[in-house]
């Protein structure tokens, strides 16, 4: 029986752990916890190992590492971990008991090692096991929550210490993997110790957030699985977003209605025997402290006299039509977590189909939903990066090379390199780098994974250059790659959104990011919008009014080129 998230209600333990699909809230429920426990007079340590967090946000003020306290709440200090400033420090702590010892070309060598997405992974749960750890923290504070990253990034993450622990036992030949080994085996008891807590019942709480949709319980149910296989089984389950019956219910209501309560009756069984609590749908934006704050007890729906929906000046067709005329030849869907970039990258390929063209339509989501049928009947071609295919591909390859020219021994050491953690990274990063050498044929068109996930793939174009360089030569997609990518005559990069506040800062973000890797954007989306939609219900009406100023900034981000995409019963 499903109960609301009543914290006064809810058993609540010093530690509590936030993780879910990308978009299902993550962020404004633990917020929420946290406002509440620290309003009720607890002392309370809130942290994000969110590579795409918006902490700073919803607190409207600078934070850091370390830890901020937050004036407009009493009791409440907020860490803000940046994988990146993580990563460099992890990197410096490695180097710098070599500099003046060993040669520049050596350190410089060691930079280059440490410079791939797999040190940011191993810095963030560095960050990550020491607060969890910290026996100050314990008792400086009543509870410490963790807001985390997508749930994809969050089980890489816990999944590390124990990868390379088992690398680091079984190793005969010294750490032999790009580096990221170092200073590893002298942290081993610290990550043992971390992952003991998250699996201690009478400390740890494991908070799935959800939404009631299909999707976003299935993913739930999987990252239950995965968390039950490494020992974390203490686990509550929060469903965000769920729609009140109210009132003036009209058809745009009767339909999110109904769709939502057909995803509740139908919980995947992994997942249906938890604690199950709900948390209203809410008709205002979650942007602020005051809007968390009364986010689990009350709504303020305002009364709009002579509503009527937004006017779309540009939609779907525009984007796909700028797309055909300028002669794209890769597209990618990027954005947050649940954002609809997968529907939208489907869309495009079908649209271009359309137009005449010759399409592969791909995905690097591990959490791939492309329908697959749909284009496949309109002579699309399609794929997928299936990480697991892809690492056995790259280590057959990487063996087959050496085999015939190395001795038992060098094999060993060959064999131990690829047991690492970042061999999955470096064989990612191939697959992606020959599928995009598609386009020479074709318009490749690929829906990527969450912003998080997508960034650190992108980096690893630079970073694990040198790598596969060492293990078996630099191809021919990889060499073209990066110039492919930024180029604006040949890419284009669709940033997706939907017009609420934490979409929208994620998604500037994102743009930003784009902008330092050098790869042009140019066209933005903006999803779902039930502001485009006509309903009679004051309550998605106050909701449907909230978007305005969201879809206003998007369309200043943009400098005008936004396709707007109503909310449809999908």
């Amino acid at each position: 029986m499903m109960k609301p998230f009543n914290l006064s209600e809810t058993a609540i333990a010093k530690y509590l752990f936030f993780t879910g699909k990308g978009g299902v809230g993550k962020t404004s429920v633990a917020c929420a916890t946290a406002i509440g426990l620290a309003d009720g007079g607890k002392k309370i340590l809130l942290i994000s190992t969110d590579p795409a967090s918006n902490l700073q946000d919803v607190f409207a003020q600078k934070l850091n590492g370390q830890g901020t306290s937050v004036a407009n709440v009493p009791g409440l200090t907020v860490v803000n971990l940046d994988p990146e400033q993580e990563a460099a420090a992890y990197r410096e702590s490695v180097i710098s008991p070599f500099r003046g010892k060993l040669p520049v070309s050596v350190l410089r060598n060691m930079e280059e090692q440490l410079s791939g997405s797999c040190t940011v992974e191993i810095a963030a749960f560095n960050a990550f096991a020491d607060f969890l750890t910290d026996a100050s923290k314990q008792s400086e504070y009543d509870h410490i929550i963790f807001d985390t990253a997508p749930t994809g990034h969050t089980l890489r993450m816990l999944q590390l210490p124990s990868a390379w622990s088992t690398f680091i036992s079984e190793s005969t030949h010294g750490a032999s993997c790009l580096g990221q080994l170092s200073g590893l085996e002298e942290r081993k008891d610290i990550y043992k110790e971390a992952v003991n807590t998250l699996a201690d019942g009478s400390k740890t709480r494991l908070v799935l957030v959800s939404r009631p949709e299909t999707s976003a319980l299935h993913e739930a149910a999987r990252s239950s699985h995965e968390l039950q296989l490494l020992g974390i089984k203490n686990q509550i389950l929060v469903i965000n977003g769920v729609l009140q019956q109210l009132q003036n219910e009209d058809r745009v209501f009767h339909e999110i209605h109904e769709k939502q309560q057909s995803a509740l009756q139908d919980i995947p069984d992994e997942i249906a025997d938890y604690p199950t609590f709900t948390v209203p749908l809410r008709s205002y934006n979650l942007s602020d402290i005051a809007n968390i704050r009364r986010l689990l007890y009350e709504d303020n729906v305002e009364l709009i006299d002579d509503y009527k929906p937004m006017r779309s000046e540009k939609g779907l067709e525009d984007l796909i039509d700028d797309l055909h005329t300028s002669g794209k030849r890769v597209v990618f869907t990027m954005g947050k977590g649940g954002v609809g970039k997968t529907t939208l990258a489907t869309n495009i390929a079908l649209g271009l189909s359309a137009r005449g063209a010759k399409v592969h339509l791909t995905t690097t989501d591990p959490a791939n939903h492309l329908n697959y049928d749909l284009a496949l009947k309109a002579g699309i071609s399609v794929s997928r990066i299936d990480e697991a295919t892809e690492l056995e591909k790259y280590k057959n390859e990487v063996r087959g090379k050496a085999a015939p020219n190395m001795s038992a021994e060098d094999m060993a050491y060959i064999e131990e390199d690829l047991r690492s953690p970042c061999t999955q990274e470096i064989a990612v990063f191939k697959a992606f780098a020959e599928i995009v050498d598609k386009a020479d044929t074709e318009i490749v068109v690929i829906d990527t994974a969450p912003t998080g996930h997508t960034l650190l793939l992108l980096d690893s174009t630079q970073s694990y250059h040198k790598e596969v360089e060492r293990a078996q030569g630099i191809s021919d997609s990889v060499s073209r790659l990066l110039p492919r990518l930024r180029n604006p005559e040949e890419t284009e990069v669709v940033i997706v959104t939907l017009p609420e506040a934490t979409p929208v800062f994620e998604a500037e973000r994102l743009q930003a990011d784009l902008q330092r890797a050098g790869i042009h954007n140019k066209w933005w989306v903006v999803n779902s919008c039930l502001s485009l939609v006509y309903t009679e219900n004051p309550f998605l009406q106050s909701k449907a009014r909230s978007e305005f100023s969201w879809i206003g900034k998007v369309k200043e981000l943009s400098g005008e080129h936004t396709a707007l995409i109503e909310w449809k019963n999908l």
